[in-house]
């Protein structure tokens, strides 16, 4: 979640949806996203909404779960009235920041007001990012008894010197402990891996990987470090103080991350994720991926339904005080044109290992299949079946694919 608000309408201050967003909403799976935007100190690289102590300024920590709990509570009054039918929460996902900078109660407290207000379909998945230094076993323990499913650890390296560049505070050895805790809680646990990092060698990156598989997580996430403009990363960079991500390196440390997870037991199921079965697989990112509805709860947070988004206000303090007067903490939207969610459906759909229908692609697009096979950036066997399905150089070139397939 990035810190910039796109441009668009002004949300009305009832957070009512035109009749258009419930349209087959019946049909979709209904999400929920709790960001929580507290971290103990910023990362050089991030570019999210977050918050240290110093910045916080007219909002305070100790306050945010029941102002979170009251704009769930307002939820589900604007999704009634609405008129979108009523639907258990099939995910709930609590991001950041670091969720669990804040008491383990308070984040069941934030997830039963989600029960209380929405319910759980069966077998809900139900999962909360976490510092491996910001949960001890108690933690995990209070979490899975309040009915938390899944943890997912920032690892993001298991090489100090590369923590370091990253402002990473963790300690690697700690890793092995958390997993460890998480699985006597009951959790799943997935691990979250950076890479492309400055100074950050192939070797340091096989490190990493293989400290990875040593744990047997049930999910893996390795994305490539992308520098934000704004960030203490891309300063130093432009001031030469750190050398620029190198792709063909970035390209390297994914084949070898692809093939060492696949030789594990990992299934990659969308172009940064692989999972040991299907079971284990991240079921609320494959809600975004498919265009299903998601509440996002939270400063700056966005939401989606029926193909209307719409997004929060940035800062903790102005989020509060929209909440305190009654309105709904929504500052801004957009209902999608017919052609940005077609666009959006191909982007979205060709990451995952499912892919698309090539027979739903238009005109334009079904010609380009020939040559993506023949460059090799979709599988032959896949087409033939009439599926769209990305080779591993086809995920490594994932955005010049979209734009073959958008093209008339």
């Amino acid at each position: 979640m990035g810190s910039a608000l796109p441009l668009g309408d002004p949300a009305p201050l009832d957070g009512l949806l035109p009749t258009s967003a419930a349209v087959g909403a019946a049909d979709r799976a209904f999400g929920v996203y709790v960001h929580v935007p507290f971290c103990r100190v910023r990362c050089g690289y991030c570019d999210f909404n977050t918050y240290t102590a110093s910045e916080l300024r007219g909002a305070r920590q100790v306050d945010y779960a029941d102002q979170a709990i009251e704009e769930i509570r307002m939820s589900r009054r604007v999704l009634a009235a609405s008129e979108l039918p009523g639907r258990e929460a099939e995910t709930v996902f609590f991001g950041g920041g670091t969720p669990t900078l804040l008491p383990a109660d308070d984040l069941v407290r934030m997830l039963g007001a989600v029960r209380d207000e929405f319910g759980f379909a069966d077998g809900a998945e139900i999962t909360t990012e976490a510092n491996p230094d910001s949960v001890g076993p108690e933690d995990l323990v209070r979490l899975a008894e309040g009915g938390f499913t899944r943890v997912s650890f920032g690892m993001q390296s298991a090489v100090p010197h590369v923590l370091a560049a990253l402002d990473r505070t963790h300690d690697p050895a700690r890793v092995p402990l958390v997993v460890r805790w998480a699985r006597d809680a009951g959790l799943d646990v997935s691990l979250d891996l950076i890479y492309g990092t400055p100074g950050e060698s192939l070797d340091d990156w096989r490190r990493s990987v293989d400290a990875v598989v040593a744990e047997r997580p049930d999910h893996v996430s390795a994305y490539a470090l992308i520098v934000e403009d704004g960030t203490k990363l891309a300063r130093q960079i432009r001031r030469g103080e750190l050398a620029q991500p190198d792709e063909d390196l970035e390209a390297d440390m994914y084949e070898f991350a692809d093939e060492a997870f696949g030789a594990a037991g990992f299934e990659w199921y969308e172009v940064s994720n692989w999972a040991t079965d299907a079971a284990h697989r991240s079921r609320h990112n494959l809600g975004y991926w498919r265009g299903d509805d998601w509440w996002g709860v939270g400063p700056g947070a966005h939401s989606h339904v029926g193909g209307v988004r719409w997004w929060n206000a940035k800062h903790p303090a102005a989020y509060a005080e929209r909440l305190a007067a009654g309105h709904s903490p929504a500052v801004g939207r957009e209902v999608l044109d017919a052609p940005t969610r077609e666009t959006e459906r191909v982007l979205l759909l060709t990451r995952i290992r499912e892919g698309i229908d090539i027979a739903s692609l238009h005109t334009g697009g079904r010609h380009a299949v020939a040559g993506l096979i023949a460059d090799d950036l979709i599988d032959a066997k896949a087409a033939l079946a009439g599926g769209l399905t990305l080779t591993r150089r086809g995920r490594l070139l994932a955005d010049a694919v979209v734009r073959r397939l958008l093209e008339d």
